[in-house]
């Protein structure tokens, strides 16, 4: 059995019951999205968007026509609203405590040790987006040479360089310095290289992106691996999870590149009967259009995932199965940068399955049970499998 796992990173369905408690009550990142910045989906929704609770349909964008596979919503119980929180849980590791943020910066005890492991000092240490801090800060570290930190609502400690002034090696070196220091009463839930280019006003270099994560407790990843299958990490996947329980990985540079290579190792697994999971993240709804607050530029990448969903599903094996998720909402509409507590998406495919309403799951673990169940995997930990429902 093949299962291939999508996430479209921060397509969010809806606040979920605490969203007052983040800020974000009232938050909908696919209604508010479409609304903003109309494109129709119509292989989405007849694979179930439309049938998915509070996702408004439209002519203009989402058709209302009967599903064809599973849909449903799921609901994180972890205490955040990131990237490491949502996609642990998926695996079937739930946080009691949320990771520790910055909100002032990060202390003397962590910048002084970063300090001396760069020999340059640093720039900014505060909470910045992305765009805004390498216009502010880049001039500066152009002459200094020093190292632009910054953090966000999330937790994160966050590098920027540009890449003629520091090495790409020199700065995933300086990013390996701080996960070993931010770790115990500091430990962020990722550090991220964020080399940029150019002359003023600079460009990110997105696809020379790295993170460095903390390490999870054991996963549905580490259980399906013992088993001899494959797990195939795709896009930022391993590294959220510090590369723990891949048999392979491959890099990514947009969605695009996502999807293609996505394609290929369906096909690839397909032709010598693999069994295993390929789990693929999309970042661009996330990172170049949620944060910066473009609701014109999610919706055209909703629309291009939308165009490539007919042959991803016509790659899934006789036998296999796709699922298409999401990890936390950034509606591109809201106040703010930061990313807001949604509703995680949960569509369900299989080849000759009847429709079928997967309901509001009580916890993204049940990707994870669903996951073991599927490939045969033991698993005691979180969550309650719907595999059955989609046979």
């Amino acid at each position: 059995m093949l299962l291939t796992i999508i996430v479209l990173d921060s397509v969010g369905v809806g606040e979920l019951p605490d969203a007052e408690q983040f800020g974000d009550a009232g938050s909908h990142t696919l209604n508010h999205t479409l609304e903003a910045a109309p494109v129709k989906l119509p292989n989405l929704a007849r694979l179930g968007l439309a049938s998915v609770t509070g996702v408004q349909t439209s002519e203009a964008t989402i058709p209302a026509v009967p599903a064809e596979g599973g849909y449903g919503r799921l609901r994180e119980v972890s205490p955040g609203k990131d990237t490491s929180t949502g996609h642990w849980e998926f695996m079937g590791v739930q946080l009691q405590h949320p990771f520790q943020v910055f909100p002032d910066g990060f202390p003397p005890a962590v910048m002084d040790r970063f300090d001396a492991a760069t020999g340059r000092g640093h720039l900014c240490n505060k909470p910045y987006s992305g765009t805004d801090v390498i216009r502010d800060f880049g001039p500066e570290h152009l002459k200094t040479g020093a190292p632009i930190v910054y953090t966000s609502a999330d937790s994160v400690f966050q590098i920027a360089a540009h890449e003629d002034v520091v090495p790409l090696e020199t700065l995933y070196a300086w990013c390996q310095a701080a996960r070993d220091i931010l770790q115990g009463e500091f430990a962020v839930a990722r550090v991220i290289a964020r080399p940029f280019r150019g002359a003023f006003p600079f460009e990110r270099a997105s696809e020379h992106r790295k993170d460095y994560s903390l390490t999870p407790p054991p996963t549905v990843l580490d259980a399906v691996k013992a088993t001899g299958q494959a797990v195939v990490g795709i896009g930022k996947i391993p590294d959220i999870y510090a590369h723990q329980g891949f048999t392979e990985e491959i890099h990514t540079d947009d969605n695009a590149d996502g999807i293609r290579k996505t394609l290929a190792r369906m096909r690839q697994a397909a032709q010598t009967a693999e069994r295993g999971l390929i789990f693929t993240n999309l970042v661009d709804f996330d990172s170049k259009y949620g944060h910066r607050r473009d609701p014109q530029g999610y919706s055209a990448t909703l629309a291009a995932f939308d165009a490539a969903l007919p042959e991803l599903l016509a790659a899934v094996p006789q036998d296999g199965a796709l699922m298409i998720l999401s990890d936390h909402g950034n509606d591109p509409t809201w106040h703010g940068t930061d990313h807001t507590r949604e509703h995680g998406l949960l569509l369900a495919w299989r080849p000759g399955m009847q429709p079928v309403a997967l309901g509001d799951r009580a916890t993204f673990a049940d990707v994870g049970a669903t996951t073991a169940e599927a490939l045969g995997a033991e698993w005691t930990g979180p969550g309650e499998s719907f595999w059955n429902d989609l046979n």
